[in-house]
């Protein structure tokens, strides 16, 4: 595919990069000339310098070849306009723009970006993405990740394993000899600097970062299996009353009405806004890195600390001394990835990277076939995907077994007729079953052919 990105910042340079690994024909434009240049430096692909809206540059790109628009500039205004000469000037199909301004998106204004107003596809607020993935790790406390497919028929699970693991050391095939009714499959495992797709004859071992595919019905059940079984959590301080913490304490406002939140926020003005705008959580204005201001927030009896503030140094700090304090969980928003390989060993349970949630939203609009969801994982070095069986795949009426997926993927989990079905090697595929598979990156081109018609059926 031909895809022009507007904007080289962290997002637009992931989004960049993710593209560009999966063999697309990529550029991107920006009004920096350092990020050009680092841009260019770093990756195999065209970056030019410019403004992204500017009609000349969006024509020096290619983008009236172009198959995807992607906007996430700093500007929501460029990143809108960006769109509409995308749209007017050369016909591109598909536009996602990054809207950070809720404003935008409110429920009065649902036609502005209709295709007879401002034509804009897919609009992706992150800030909203990362509060709403926040929401889920709640769900299961003892994972490093939750994401739901299916229809939240299937989740995703990313589990950290320590030497208390009761699993350790125990070939995977022993699993479901040892616990018969449980459906979950082992997807991948991390280990030290390696990626891999296990095999049955695999063992886990202590240090392990893996992903599980579960029926969502078994997910309390496979989380004590793995010994991370975890009381959820009623007591949650967020620190940063920004955008994220704000959207989060939102969604935990109206779904969990047991939980006592309390949110701190350094700006006066901000914290006023937040004092009006959230009818159950308590506001507490000051400094997250002051021990008072600590104190008064209860941080040491809190079960999950969560900081997203916009400034790296500030989270990993509060996140210490919350932990300092006593705070059973800290759950720590990190955007640099040089600080991502020092969260685990200063004691910090949870990293959230931004971007990861991101690329994800985003890269799922352009998969081919019947690619219903998807997840990017591990950086980049892996995506999790649902798709549809249908009339002209390649995979319909095969036997699992006969995919010759050679251990770069996966079939974790089958719905077939609304349920979570465990699959084996023997399994058929059927018109109409959603199909969760796990995949590296250099398998995803063979996942996304399996599940794409056949040209003969035109």
């Amino acid at each position: 595919m031909k895809i022009v990105v507007c904007g080289a910042g962290q997002v637009g340079f992931n989004i960049a990069q993710h593209l560009s690994n999966q063999q697309h024909d990529v550029t991107v434009i920006d009004h920096s000339q350092d990020l050009v240049r680092q841009i260019g430096e770093k990756l195999d692909l065209q970056a030019l310098l410019g403004h992204a809206s500017d009609p000349n540059i969006l024509e020096n790109a290619g983008t009236a070849d172009a198959d995807l628009l992607v906007a996430v500039t700093n500007s929501d205004e460029v990143n809108m306009a960006a769109c509409q000469v995308g749209h007017t000037l050369f016909n591109v199909p598909t536009k996602v723009a990054r809207i950070r301004n809720q404003a935008y998106l409110e429920p009065k204004w649902g036609d502005l970006f209709s295709r007879d107003q401002m034509p804009i596809d897919v609009v992706i607020s992150p800030e909203r993405e990362v509060a709403k993935a926040l929401h889920r790790r709640l769900r299961v406390p003892g994972a490093f990740n939750l994401v739901p497919f299916a229809g939240d028929r299937v989740h995703l699970l990313g589990l950290s394993l320590q030497d208390d693991c009761p699993v350790i050391d125990t070939p995977l095939r022993q699993l479901s000899e040892l616990f018969p009714s449980l459906q979950a499959v082992v997807a991948a495992v991390r280990r030290e600097e390696g990626l891999f797709v296990p095999t049955s004859e695999d063992h886990l071992m202590s240090g392990d970062d893996i992903y599980v595919a579960v029926s969502a019905a078994m997910t309390e059940r496979t989380m004590a299996v793995f010994g991370l079984e975890e009381q959820k959590a009623q007591r949650i301080v967020i620190v940063g009353g920004g955008n994220i913490g704000f959207y989060f304490a939102e969604y935990l406002e109206g779904t969990d009405t047991a939980i006592n939140t309390k949110i701190i926020e350094l700006e006066p003005e901000r914290a006023l806004f937040l004092s009006e705008s959230l009818r159950k959580t308590a506001v507490i204005g000051g400094d997250a890195l002051n021990r008072d201001i600590l104190v008064e927030a209860s941080v040491g009896q809190a079960d999950t600390v969560v900081s997203v503030a916009d400034d790296d140094e500030v989270n990993i700090l509060a996140s210490l001394l919350a932990k300092q304090q006593g705070a059973g969980r800290v759950i720590t928003l990190v955007n640099n990835s040089v600080y991502k390989g020092l969260i685990g060993t200063l004691g910090i349970d949870v990293a959230i990277d931004p971007k990861e949630t991101t690329v994800s939203s985003i890269v799922r609009y352009i998969r081919r076939g019947r690619i219903r969801d998807l997840y990017s994982v591990f950086d980049g070095k892996a995506e999790m995907i649902e798709a549809e069986i249908f009339a002209g795949s390649e995979a319909l009426g095969k036997r699992l077994g006969s995919l010759h997926l050679r251990g770069e993927a996966k079939v974790c989990m089958i719905v077939r007729d609304g349920e979570a079905v465990f699959p084996d090697a023997d399994t058929v595929l059927r018109d109409g079953d959603r199909v969760v598979v796990f995949a590296l990156s250099d398998a995803v081109r063979r996942i996304e052919q399996l599940f794409s018609a056949r040209v003969d059926i035109f």
